[in-house]
Parts: structure tokens; C-alpha cells; sequence
């Protein structure tokens, strides 16, 4: 498998990081159990999510077929779970460092939480288009509530003394966005570098609002 799809940055410094994180990770799950997630996101990224086929996996892997449904069970489980590993490794690794900045704006807090979660992405947009439609699938709230997991620390600091009310608002607002941004990136109606500075103009102008209602006597 290619370095591209494993490695966290592209950066030479951040790639020897990432290798040998990924030495740690591999001996974490097992050779093979590593070696079939890596194979994985690399067929989606290059085939899409539709050529994944389960035999063709196991070639790539050096791994039996058996292994594989004794590990995941079925075809979409496979790329659940490798596209959660994926995230977690190159979406989520950096949050659990975020810490709230005095005297910082709302806005920029907020985009120091967001801008690192959707930026690889851009560098890796056919696991976008195959995120958007794992999420999509009948299984797909499992990726959804570990990305809740994964940010709720962070995206709380950024919120703290922030009215309950409004972070509910935000919630909805942003859940809908996001996913109605990727469906048109898959769809091919937006490029992918359009996703973040749609969030950033979104963010600017309701935390603008949130201020300025809040700043009334």
C-alpha cells in the first residue's frame, strides 16, 4: 500500500510521525487486521466505493476471506470500519490537544476545532465521496456518533460560556450543512475545496449574530 493514504500529513517530518504511529497501530490490531483496513481505504480512494469487493480485499491484504467476515461480517461493516479508522487517525487525532485560547474570537475557536476535521478531505476527496455514501447506509449512524465522540471535548472548550440554546442551534445548522455540502461534492455540483470556506462563511456570520445579541443590554 502507498504511504498517501496512510500517513497524517504531507509533510516529511509529520510522515515519519505517522510511520511510525503506524507501526504502533498495526501490532495494536494485528498484522493482518491492519493490513485489510489500509488495503481498504486505499481501493476506495483510487476504484470508489462501489469496486470494493471483499475477495479482491483479501488479495491485497495477503489475508483469507475468512478472516475477514469472521472480522466484519459483511461487505459494509468492512468499509465502516475502515473509513472509521481513517477518520480517527487523520480527521480526529489532533483534537484531543485543542485547548481554548483567552481572548479569542467565537469564530476563530470554532474553526480551529472544524478546519483540521475537514482539510484531509481535500486531500483525499475520493474517500469523501465514499464517506457520504458508508454514512448514507443503514450502518452509517456508527460513523456519525464516533465523530460526535471524537469532537465533543474539543468543540465544547471552544463553546464554553456560550448559551446552551445557541450551541443546539449551531448543532442543527452545521449538521445539515456539512451534509448537505458533502451530497453535492459527491454529486459533483462543488469542488471540495469549496467545503471549508462554506463552513468558515457559515460560522463567521452566526457567531457574528450570536455577539451581537449577545452584547445588548
Amino acid at each position: 500500500m502507498s504511504a498517501s493514504v496512510g500517513s497524517t500529513d504531507d509533510g516529511k517530518g509529520r510522515v515519519a510521525l505517522a510511520e511510525g504511529h503506524d507501526v504502533v497501530m498495526e501490532s495494536a490490531l494485528g498484522q493482518g487486521e491492519y493490513r485489510i483496513r489500509e488495503t481498504v481505504v486505499e481501493l476506495l480512494e483510487v476504484q470508489g466505493y462501489d469496486a470494493i469487493q471483499v475477495r479482491e480485499v483479501a488479495r491485497h491484504a495477503r489475508v483469507s476471506l475468512t478472516k475477514i467476515y469472521k472480522l466484519y461480517g459483511t461487505r459494509d461493516e468492512l468499509i465502516l470500519a475502515a473509513l472509521d479508522w481513517w477518520m480517527a487517525r487523520n480527521c480526529y487525532a489532533g483534537l484531543a490537544e485543542y485547548s481554548a485560547v483567552s481572548g479569542e474570537s467565537l469564530h476563530t475557536a470554532l474553526m480551529r476545532v472544524l478546519r483540521p476535521i475537514f482539510e484531509p478531505w481535500e486531500r483525499h476527496p475520493g474517500l469523501l465521496v465514499a464517506y457520504f455514501r458508508a454514512r448514507a447506509s443503514a450502518s452509517g449512524e456508527t460513523l456519525m456518533s464516533h465523530g460526535i465522540e471524537a469532537v465533543f471535548p474539543a468543540a465544547m472548550a471552544a463553546l464554553e460560556d456560550v448559551d446552551l440554546g445557541f450551541i443546539r442551534d449551531l448543532d442543527a445548522i452545521l449538521t445539515s450543512l456539512v451534509y448537505g455540502l458533502m451530497g453535492r461534492f459527491a454529486a459533483g455540483e462543488i469542488a471540495v475545496t469549496d467545503i471549508v470556506p462554506a463552513i468558515d462563511r457559515t460560522m463567521f456570520w452566526l457567531t457574528a449574530g450570536y455577539d451581537t445579541v449577545r452584547a445588548r443590554p
